[in-house]
C-alpha cells in the first residue's frame, strides 16, 4: 500500500467534496490489492451521518453498482461489541452508561437536595435547568478528562465575588453526589465511557496496531481521547488521517498566531499534539481545480488571523502576483453571491426560492446549511407550497405535534378543571375525533362566563347527550390526572406522569395516541419520567406542568418524507462532510453563526481556566472551520436577515470579513436582487381595492314591522347591525370564559332593584340597605362572578345601597305605585302598513295626580349624553315616553310622560346619580312627540325598496370599531381606507 506510505497525514482541500474524495482516493489506492481490498478496510468519521454520506460517495464511485463496503464507524458511537473492538474486549471493563434522561433526573434531585447551598429553592423545572448546566459541565471535564473533584480546592479564592464561591460550593457537592450516585447504580457517565472506549482503542492500535487499512475521515480531533486516537490510526502502519480543509498556503507568521477563533485552531492543535509539521501533511488527492483554489484562498485570506490582517492589501497584491492570467480575486468571488433579506421570513423565502431554483437543472443539488432550525423550518414550510420536502436534519418541534399538545392541555386542566379555553382545547383536538360533540360543547355549555362547577356545566348542556358524554370523559380524564395530589399537595413526577399516560389513554385509543414519530416520542419521554422520574423532587400541578412543558420544548422529532433527494437542510456539523452543487449558507448573523461564546452558569473565566477546561471561545473556532468548509463549494450563496426578532442584526463577522477583503481588492460580492424580488412578488398582493361601505338592500316585505326601542337605536346608529340582526338573525355568541363583571354588575343592579321594589312596595324596612346589599351581592354570585372582583363589589355595594335608600324615600314619596319591568307595545300605521314598537321599561312611577308617570332605566355605566338624547341616537327614554302617550302601557293607561330619568349606580363617588333627560311637563312631551315623528321618518325611508342598511350611518360612531357585528361589516377596513361617506 505504497500510496499510504509516509507521515500518515493528509488533507483535502476546502473547495473539493470531502467524502467524494475520501472514496475516490481510498479506491484508487486499493485498486492493484483486488476487489475485496475495500472491505477489509475501516473507515472512522465523525458522525453517523458523516458515515451514511461515505457509504454513499463509494456507491457513487462505483457507478452505483453493488459494492463491498468497508467497515465505516462513527468516533462518536463506537461500541464494544462492534469492529473495531473485538467481541468482548470491554464488554466487562466498563459499566453501562446511564441513560441520558436519567441522568438528568437524578442530577435534578441532586439539585433539589443542595437547595440550601442556593440562594432560592429551585422549582421541579429549574431544578431540570440546571441539571442540564450541571450534564454539561461534567460532561465538558469529561471530554478534555479534567480531574474535578481533584480541581475543586480553592477553585474560587477570596479574589472571586461571593456568588462564585456559592457556585463552587454547589458545584463541589453536586459532582460528588453524583459521582457517589453513579457508583450506588453501577453506572457511568455517556462522556466518560466514550472516553475510556478511545482511550483503550488508541493503546491497544498503539501498542497492537491492526494489520489492514485504517482510515480517520473527517475529524479534527478536538477531544484529547481522540486527538490520540487519530495519532495511532495515522502511526498505524496502513493508516492515515484524511484532515478536512488544511489550509496549506497560510503564511508561518500567521500559523503561529492561529487562536481559539481561527478556523484553523483544531488542526493546529491537532497536528502540534502529534509533533507534526504542517509541511508534511499530503494532499489525499491532487485535483486540478484552479477556480476552487482560488476561492479557498479567498476564504482562508478572509478568515486569517486578526492580528494578521494589517497586510491585507499586501496579501491581495502577492495573490495577484501568483497569477497573472487571471485576477484570484475575482476568480474566487466567482460562484459566491450574496442575499441581503430585510427580515427572517424574507430570508427563509428567499433560502426556499433557491432550494426551488436548483430543482429546475436536471440532477442538480442543493442544500441549506444553516444553524438557525427556526429558519430552515420556515424555509421548509415554504417549499410544501410547491409539494417539495427536502431531506431535513431540523427535524420538527415534539411541541407541535398532536399527541403532546393533547398532553400538555390535559396537564393544564388538572390547574383549572372548569376553563372553557382548556375544555375547549381537549374537547376540539383531533385525536379525540369528537368534532360534533366539541361544537355543541362550545356552543351550549363554554360560551359565556365559565360554569362555577361541574353541574352546572353539566345542567347548561343537559338537553345534548353526545356533549354531555364528551365533557363526562373530559372529566374522568383530569380525575386521573389529579389523582396523585389526591390529599396532597406535591406528588412524584413519575406518579403524575403515570396518572397523565392513563388519562390520555382514557380519552384515545392507545394505537392512536403513541402513533407516529409524534406519538412515540411522547411515549419514549413519558415512559422516562415514569422510570426514572423517582429522582425528581416532588412537585405540585403547576411545577409538573411547567416541568413536562421543558422535557417536550426540548425534543425534536425526526421526520422522513423527502420527495426531493436533491435537496437537503443541514446543521452547520452535519453539513461538514457533505457536499452539494449549490450550497445555501443562512443565518449570516451574530449570535446565530457564529452563536455567542456560551455563558456557563456556575464557573467565571478564571474558574475554568483552573479546572483546565477550554475557553468558550473554541467553539467559534469549531463553527468557522464549518463556515470555511462550506463557502468554498463552488456554488455558494450567503443570506443575511438584517433584522431579527424585530431589531436589528449585525451581520456574521465572517461575512463582514470576506465583503471587506473584497472591498479591498475594489471588488463586490455579487447580490443576488433576483431572489428576493421573486420573494416579494411571491405573496405581492393585486391593487390596493379597499373593500366599500357594505349597503345591503333586502325586499321591504322582509324588513322588521316590529321593533323594541332599544333596535331603533341601532337603526338609527348602525343600520346594518338591524339587516344582520333582525332580518338574517344573526346572533354574537358569547367568547368562551366570557368576562361576567360588567354584565353581572347590570343585571344585579336590576334584579335588585326589582326584587326589592316587588318585596316592599310600600314602606321602606328599617334594614333596607343590608336587604338590598344582600339582593345585589347574591345575584353577583349567582352570576359567578369571581371572589376576586367580589370582593371590590362587596366594598362597593354598602355605599351604593345606602344612596338606593335614599333616592327610593324621595322617589316614592310622589309616586302612586312602582311598576317595574313593564312591557308596553303600540302598533300604528306608516303609508298604510302597520308597525309595532315595543318597550321593557326598568320602572314606571305613575304620579298621585293620575296625569302623568316618570320613565327611569338604571345604568352601572356610563348613560347616553344629553346631547344623543336630544339628537335622537339614544332614543329609549323618548320612545318608551312616546308608547305611554299612547297608551302602550295597559297598567296604568295613557299618560303623559314625567321625567326621563337615568339612574346611574356605581358605589364610588359619588354612589349614585340621577340623571333627568327631560323634565316632566312640555319638555318631556315634546321629546317623546319628536322621537315618534323621528321613528315615523325612519322608517319610511326605510320602507323605500331602494335604501340600503348601511353600516354606522352617524359619521361620529364609524371609528367606533367594537360592537357585535362590526367585523362583518369590516368597519376598520374600509373606514381606515376613506370610504366614510356622508351616512345619513
Amino acid at each position: 500500500m505504497s500510496g499510504l506510505a509516509g507521515s500518515g497525514w493528509f488533507s483535502i482541500p476546502a473547495h473539493r467534496p470531502f467524502v467524494d474524495d475520501v472514496a475516490a482516493g481510498l479506491v484508487e489506492r486499493l485498486a492493484d490489492l483486488g476487489p475485496d481490498a475495500l472491505s477489509h478496510a475501516t473507515l472512522l468519521t465523525p458522525t453517523r451521518r458523516g458515515a451514511r454520506a461515505l457509504a454513499d460517495a463509494f456507491l457513487a464511485v462505483n457507478g452505483g453498482r453493488a459494492v463491498l463496503l468497508p467497515q465505516i464507524r462513527p468516533l462518536g458511537d463506537l461500541d464494544e461489541g462492534e469492529p473495531p473492538f473485538e467481541p468482548g474486549d470491554l464488554a466487562l471493563d466498563l459499566p453501562p452508561a446511564v441513560s441520558s434522561r436519567r441522568r438528568r433526573f437524578e442530577l435534578a434531585r441532586l439539585v433539589h437536595d443542595n437547595a440550601s447551598l442556593l440562594d432560592s429553592p429551585p422549582s421541579a423545572g429549574q431544578a431540570l435547568e440546571m441539571a442540564k448546566a450541571v450534564s454539561d459541565l461534567l460532561d465538558s471535564c469529561q471530554i478534555e478528562e479534567v480531574p474535578i473533584i481533584e480541581r475543586l480546592d480553592g477553585l474560587a479564592d477570596g479574589d472571586l465575588a461571593a456568588h462564585w464561591q456559592v457556585s463552587a460550593r454547589f458545584i463541589r457537592a453536586m459532582v460528588e453526589g453524583w459521582s457517589a450516585r453513579l457508583s450506588d447504580l453501577n453506572l457511568m457517565d455517556v462522556s466518560a465511557r466514550r472516553v475510556a472506549l478511545l482511550r483503550e482503542l488508541a493503546k491497544q492500535w498503539t501498542a497492537s496496531p491492526p494489520p489492514g487499512v485504517l482510515v480517520a475521515a473527517g475529524s479534527t480531533g478536538t477531544a484529547p481521547a481522540t486527538a490520540d486516537l487519530l495519532i495511532a490510526v495515522a502511526n498505524a502502519p496502513q493508516g492515515c488521517v484524511v484532515l478536512p480543509g488544511l489550509d496549506e498556503d497560510l503564511a508561518g507568521e500567521a500559523w503561529d498566531q492561529v487562536g481559539e477563533q481561527h478556523p484553523q485552531g483544531a488542526m493546529r492543535r491537532l497536528l502540534h499534539r502529534a509533533g507534526v509539521d504542517r509541511g508534511v501533511v499530503r494532499r489525499w488527492r491532487n485535483e486540478a481545480d484552479s477556480r476552487g483554489r482560488w476561492r479557498r484562498r479567498l476564504v482562508n485570506e478572509a478568515l486569517r488571523p486578526a492580528e494578521a490582517t494589517a497586510d491585507w492589501l499586501a496579501q491581495i497584491a502577492k495573490l495577484r502576483a501568483e497569477s497573472a492570467s487571471v485576477d484570484p480575486i475575482a476568480e474566487g468571488l466567482s460562484g459566491l453571491s450574496l442575499v441581503n433579506a430585510s427580515g427572517e421570513e424574507e430570508a427563509a423565502l428567499a433560502c426556499a426560492l433557491l432550494l426551488r431554483e436548483a430543482l429546475e437543472t436536471e440532477g442538480k443539488t442543493a442544500a441549506l446549511v444553516t444553524p438557525d432550525q427556526q429558519l430552515a423550518r420556515r424555509a421548509g414550510l415554504y417549499l410544501a407550497r410547491w409539494g417539495v420536502v427536502p431531506d431535513s436534519s431540523a427535524g420538527a418541534p415534539l411541541a407541535a405535534s398532536a399527541p403532546a399538545v393533547l398532553a400538555r392541555k390535559l396537564a393544564a386542566l388538572v390547574l383549572a378543571p372548569l376553563d372553557p379555553v382548556g375544555l375547549l382545547a381537549v374537547a376540539k383536538h383531533p385525536l379525540l375525533k369528537a368534532d360534533e360533540a366539541a361544537r355543541t360543547l362550545e356552543r351550549h355549555g363554554l360560551r359565556g362566563p365559565a360554569p362555577v362547577d361541574a353541574a352546572a356545566l353539566k345542567g347548561r348542556i343537559a338537553a345534548f347527550p353526545e356533549a354531555v358524554d364528551l365533557a363526562s370523559r373530559i372529566h374522568a380524564a383530569v380525575e386521573i390526572a389529579c389523582a396523585p395530589y389526591a390529599g396532597a399537595p406535591v406528588a412524584s413526577p413519575h406518579l403524575a406522569a403515570e396518572a397523565l399516560a392513563k388519562a390520555l389513554e382514557s380519552l384515545v385509543e392507545p394505537s392512536a395516541l403513541w402513533a407516529g414519530s409524534g406519538g412515540e416520542a411522547l411515549a419514549a419521554l413519558v415512559s422516562a419520567l415514569i422510570d426514572d422520574g423517582q429522582a425528581l423532587p416532588p412537585t405540585n400541578p403547576l411545577g409538573f406542568l411547567d416541568l413536562l412543558g421543558r422535557l417536550v420544548d426540548e425534543e425534536t422529532l425526526r421526520v422522513g418524507g423527502a420527495t426531493h433527494p436533491q435537496l437537503r437542510m443541514l446543521g452547520a456539523i452535519e453539513a461538514r462532510l457533505v457536499r452539494a452543487d449549490r450550497l445555501i449558507l443562512a443565518g449570516l448573523e451574530e449570535g446565530v453563526w457564529p452563536q455567542a461564546a456560551p455563558i456557563d452558569p456556575f464557573l467565571s473565566r478564571p474558574m475554568r481556566g483552573k479546572l483546565g477546561l477550554p475557553p468558550p471561545e473554541r467553539k467559534i473556532g469549531l463553527t468557522a472551520h464549518d463556515f470555511a468548509q462550506a463557502a468554498s463549494a463552488p456554488d455558494v450563496i450567503l443570506v443575511h436577515s438584517q433584522r431579527r426578532g424585530g431589531a436589528p442584526a449585525v451581520e456574521s463577522r465572517w461575512l463582514w470579513r470576506m465583503k471587506t477583503l473584497a472591498r479591498g481588492a475594489g471588488l463586490t460580492l455579487t447580490e443576488r436582487a433576483d431572489v428576493l424580488d421573486w420573494a416579494r412578488a411571491l405573496d405581492a398582493p393585486g391593487p390596493y381595492a379597499p373593500v366599500k361601505r357594505p349597503a345591503p338592500c333586502p325586499p321591504v316585505e322582509d324588513r322588521p314591522r316590529r321593533m323594541a326601542v332599544t333596535r331603533v337605536e341601532a337603526l338609527t346608529r348602525d343600520p346594518y347591525a338591524v339587516w344582520a340582526r333582525d332580518i338574517l338573525k344573526l346572533y354574537p355568541l358569547d367568547r368562551p370564559d366570557e368576562p361576567v363583571e360588567a354584565r353581572a354588575r347590570g343585571t344585579a343592579i336590576h334584579a335588585a332593584f326589582e326584587v326589592f321594589a316587588l318585596t316592599y312596595p310600600d314602606a321602606l324596612p328599617a334594614d333596607g340597605a343590608e336587604i338590598f346589599e344582600g339582593l345585589y351581592i347574591a345575584e353577583l354570585v349567582a352570576a359567578g362572578m369571581p371572589p376576586s372582583a367580589l370582593a371590590r363589589e362587596r366594598a362597593l355595594a354598602r355605599e351604593a345601597a345606602l344612596w338606593v335608600m335614599g333616592l327610593e324615600a324621595r322617589r316614592r314619596a310622589g309616586a302612586e305605585k312602582i311598576v317595574v319591568e313593564a312591557a308596553g307595545e303600540i302598533t300604528f300605521q306608516v303609508d298604510g302598513r302597520p308597525f309595532t314598537l315595543t318597550a321593557k321599561t326598568d320602572r314606571l312611577e305613575p304620579t298621585r295626580d293620575g296625569a302623568a308617570a316618570h320613565i327611569l332605566d338604571y345604568k352601572t355605566g356610563a348613560a347616553p349624553s344629553q346631547k344623543q338624547v336630544d339628537t335622537g341616537f339614544s332614543p329609549q327614554l323618548t320612545l318608551t315616553a312616546a308608547i305611554l302617550q299612547n297608551g302602550g302601557f295597559t297598567d296604568i293607561g295613557p299618560r303623559q310622560p314625567g321625567d326621563l330619568t337615568y339612574i346611574r349606580v356605581t358605589g364610588r363617588r359619588p354612589a349614585g346619580e340621577e340623571q333627568v333627560r327631560a323634565a316632566a311637563g312640555s319638555q318631556s312631551e315634546e321629546a317623546a312627540r319628536k322621537a315618534f315623528d323621528g321613528l315615523v321618518d325612519l322608517i319610511r325611508k326605510y320602507d323605500d325598496p331602494t335604501r340600503p342598511y348601511l353600516s354606522r350611518t352617524a359619521p361620529q360612531f364609524v371609528h367606533d370599531h367594537a360592537g357585535d357585528y362590526g367585523h362583518l361589516a369590516r368597519v376598520f377596513e374600509w373606514s381606515t381606507s376613506g370610504d366614510e361617506g356622508d351616512g345619513e
